[in-house]
């Protein structure tokens, strides 16, 4: 006889979906390995075996005028980080050539600050021309806030996704950042998928939030329609005003992939920035429903090395193909 959790599996993959109440009891009640065992069910059967590969480059760093709480890019808290206006392109292109060689599929530059400035956009449509010359990559852009002209010339661009984390759900954003807003981010993400990209959302857990605040952010993500939902763990930046905060516990996180692969059973749950945290503990999340990842460097924070995350990923039965439906 089936297991409540095995029959909830069955369920999803046949297309139901679940509510808050019931993803609130599993993240309670529920036994961690047979939730974490059902949400890689859910992925194995809906999605495959094919892992998802992306990198990000930090193209402009630092000065940021946005007060989120959690990042060193914040020009209001003093970590120290390396603050430059644009990064040199033989070092863009070196990261992205780097980054194709080893089956990545697609990579992202990111820029600090509120929104894209045109003088900025137009100094990464060659970045990105000079790196479509030299390699096989998909692009990306995370650059904050969007408007419909610099959205348009991004696609233009050759960019086909944008990513603009959530970070937080509704109710818990203020607590995040005050300078911007949660529907800004909605707006944004609206715009981009407008003009014809794709999109990128997701958020950051272990910022104080409660299970039912990670739990409603899932289900935002789900009612706008997200398919490439990154989760990243706070990583506490000395000199950022969540510096001080505990890490999170592998069951914590791994409870959460679960939930999110549960509530969005056909998107990407990318593991991103901060898995690093966890040591051996991160490749779990992918036997927990997660099958994707940031894989090098971060932003300002160092992540896994590449062939070390392939090499594990592998032994887990996971296959890199270039596949332009699985990216």
């Amino acid at each position: 006889m089936s297991t409540p959790l095995e029959q909830l599996k069955n369920e999803i993959v046949n297309g139901a979906g679940i509510d808050k109440a019931t993803a609130m009891e599993l993240a309670v009640s529920a036994d961690k390995e047979a939730l974490y065992q059902a949400a890689d069910g859910v992925r194995s059967r809906l999605m495959g075996n094919h892992f998802h590969l992306c990198s990000i480059i930090n193209a402009k760093s630092g000065n940021c005028t946005e007060n989120c709480r959690f990042c060193a890019q914040s020009a209001r808290h003093h970590t120290g980080i390396d603050t430059y206006t644009l990064i040199d392109s033989e070092e863009a292109l070196t990261i992205a050539k780097d980054n194709d060689d080893h089956a990545v599929h697609r990579l992202s530059l990111v820029t600090s600050g509120r929104s894209l400035d045109r003088k900025t956009a137009a100094e990464l449509a060659g970045l990105y021309q000079d790196i479509a010359a030299a390699t096989s990559l998909l692009f990306c852009t995370s650059s904050g806030l969007l408007d419909k002209e610099i959205a348009a010339e991004l696609v233009k661009n050759g960019v086909s996704r944008y990513h603009c984390n959530l970070e937080a759900n509704k109710d818990f954003f203020p607590q995040v950042c005050t300078t911007h807003t949660w529907d800004e981010k909605v707006a944004t993400l609206n715009i981009a998928r407008e003009a014809g990209m794709s999109l990128c959302s997701g958020g950051i857990i272990g910022m104080g939030e409660t299970m039912a605040d990670r739990i409603a952010l899932a289900f935002e993500l789900r009612e706008l329609g997200i398919k490439s939902i990154p989760v990243n763990i706070l990583t506490p930046i000395p000199g950022t005003p969540l510096g001080d905060l505990e890490p999170l516990t592998t069951d914590d996180v791994l409870t959460v992939v679960a939930l999110f692969r549960l509530i969005n059973p056909d998107a990407i749950i990318r593991m991103a920035g901060g898995r690093q945290q966890l040591g051996q503990d991160q490749y779990r999340a992918f036997t927990a429903g997660a099958n994707g990842a940031i894989v090098g460097n971060y932003l300002t924070t160092t992540g896994s090395g590449i062939t070390g995350d392939l090499e594990q990923l592998s032994a887990l039965g996971y296959t890199f193909e270039r596949d332009d439906a699985h990216v």
